[in-house]
């Protein structure tokens, strides 16, 4: 098995839940978005977000809008709907519980069985 398919199966897990706390605070569009995740270190590349973006607006947890640039063609702005910042705060429980699991399940050094 090869590390690189775990990690970006790893990645590939948590990628809906950070481009939906990068927008729960201003509307964003995709360099920007790509950027942010750039800048932690998850590396996204866009024909992985756009088909993302795409499905998290048909199931009704963003919306866009479009914005004149002064640097090229209009930007597509993406926003969080408040069915996707209710999504979001239920995302933000279940992540912290598994995040817990996790490290509860990783950092034991002795099983109770033994």
């Amino acid at each position: 098995m090869k590390i690189e398919n775990t990690k970006a199966q790893m990645r590939k897990g948590v990628l809906e839940y950070c481009i939906l706390s990068i927008l729960k605070d201003e509307d964003a569009y995709v360099a920007e978005i790509l950027g942010t995740l750039k800048d932690a270190k998850m590396l996204v590349v866009e024909g992985t977000i756009y088909p993302l973006l795409t499905r998290l607006k048909n199931a009704g947890l963003l919306n866009y809008r479009w914005e004149e640039s002064t640097s090229g063609p209009p930007r597509k702005y993406y926003g969080l709907t408040e069915t996707g910042k209710l999504f979001l705060s239920e995302l933000n429980t279940t992540w912290s519980e598994l995040h817990n699991a996790v490290n509860l399940v990783t950092s034991q050094k002795k099983h109770k069985n033994e």
